[in-house]
């Protein structure tokens, strides 16, 4: 079955508030085998929501609004929904009861229009709300003939995630047949989308009854599997069998199976083969450092690193001959492995990591552009660099010198 989730608030159209109950929501969709295919923001008009709940209703099984139960003029969820319905809505009894002894224990006065809570659309089940005002609807309809079943639950993330949970979801299995969700992540690096899925297409494309997405961003590329199946087993099945031919297709530029991050990979890898790790960065600025210590128990292998930015710390620190910069530059193969092999000796490490290159967005020349990062790594008997030319802004050429630096670590290792 399908689910569409409607977040209710001109608030979430701006760029200070989003929304998150809807993350929350299709975790908890997933769990029942309810698959979420659209998920809609709209603002506090009338119009505007009956349209989109009319949409929803007609593309989608089941349809979670959140928001807009409130008292204000501007909460007209219930309101949007009775007139996509084409039902009317009665104020109960027993809810305007329940809303003044709210107020009379809290010692408060009720306004007039705190009553609109205690509105109910014809047809619905009344879900209750321990930690607010605003109670959920339940309704179990027919719309164009197919039976629908809406949900509305207040906006609050403290309200709306307890009721969906307690209330909702409880209901849902009650109607719904078994149905169960496996999903894997695949991450790979240093390898272009559209490199990737031409390599992986003629794969995925076979398993029909798993849904492949791919992503593309911080430097890596993350493959998500989902299959819906009456069983978990059954569903894990599939998924762990296409997983294991995508990850055989993707060969060493696949890091994890699950949702591990690369600095966590090259931090089991250094534990495992019981080695440390020092640093040198230049043009990264201490990022490949930031990223390492920010995983808890990296001391263990990560034993620090220097932000060598001058020449002179770079000759100070690392041991860099001044005549190899004179000759070759500061942003040369020679120099990071000078620099690899120098932090290494002086931390006592055993595997080294020079990085030095131009972020830009000045600094570089025809000969040597803004985006050429030299990566050397010193591990064993042997120094190796590579040449990256890598576009975009200032922050991204650094991200992505970072990202190269962190997988040339786990081939290494490996």
């Amino acid at each position: 079955m399908k689910c569409e989730i409607i977040a209710v608030g001109s608030e979430l159209l701006t760029p200070f508030r989003q929304d998150t109950n809807s993350l929350f929501l299709t975790e908890k969709l997933n769990e029942v085998g309810v698959a979420v295919a659209f998920k809609t923001i709209v603002g506090d008009r009338k119009r505007d929501l009956v349209s989109a709940v009319r949409t929803a209703l007609a593309r989608a099984d089941l349809v979670a609004v959140m928001g807009g139960l409130g008292p204000t003029e501007d909460d007209l969820s219930r309101e949007a929904v009775a007139e996509a319905l084409g039902v009317g809505i009665r104020r109960d009894a027993q809810l305007v009861v329940g809303l003044a002894a709210r107020f009379a224990e809290r010692r408060m006065t009720m306004t007039d229009n705190n009553l609109k809570q205690a509105d109910i659309i014809d047809g619905a089940t009344v879900l209750p709300n321990p930690n607010g005002s605003a109670v959920g609807l339940w309704l179990d309809t027919q719309f164009a003939g197919h039976r629908k079943i809406v949900m509305l639950v207040p906006g609050p993330p403290s309200e709306c995630k307890p009721l969906f949970t307690n209330e909702c979801i409880p209901r849902l299995r009650e109607i719904l047949p078994p149905r169960h969700i496996a999903k894997r992540v695949l991450k790979a690096t240093m390898i272009p989308e559209s490199t990737a899925d031409a390599l992986l297409a003629p794969i995925y494309t076979t398993y029909k009854d798993v849904e492949t997405t791919i992503l593309a961003g911080n430097a890596e590329i993350q493959l998500q599997l989902f299959c819906s199946k009456p069983t978990l087993e059954a569903a894990q099945q599939r998924v762990d069998e296409l997983a294991s031919k995508l990850e055989e297709a993707l060969d060493t530029h696949l890091y994890a199976s699950s949702d591990e991050t690369l600095e966590q990979i090259v931090l089991y890898y250094l534990e495992l083969k019981q080695e440390t790790l020092a640093v040198a960065e230049s043009c990264t600025g201490g990022l490949l450092s930031e990223r390492l210590t920010s995983i808890s128990g990296s001391s263990r292998s990560f034993l620090g690193g220097a932000v060598v930015y001058s020449n002179e710390l770079k000759v100070d620190f690392c041991g860099v001959p001044p005549r190899l910069i004179e000759t070759y530059g500061a942003v040369s193969a020679d120099v990071a492995e000078v620099m690899a092999r120098g932090i290494r000796h002086r931390a006592g490490a055993s595997m080294g990591v020079g990085i030095t290159g131009i972020a830009g967005p000045g600094g570089g020349t025809e000969e040597k552009p803004v985006g050429l990062v030299y990566i050397a790594v010193s591990y064993g008997h042997k120094t190796e660099s590579i040449e990256c030319h890598f576009r975009g802004d200032r922050e991204r050429i650094r991200l992505w010198a970072s990202q190269q630096a962190l997988d040339l670590i786990r081939r290494r290792l490996m």
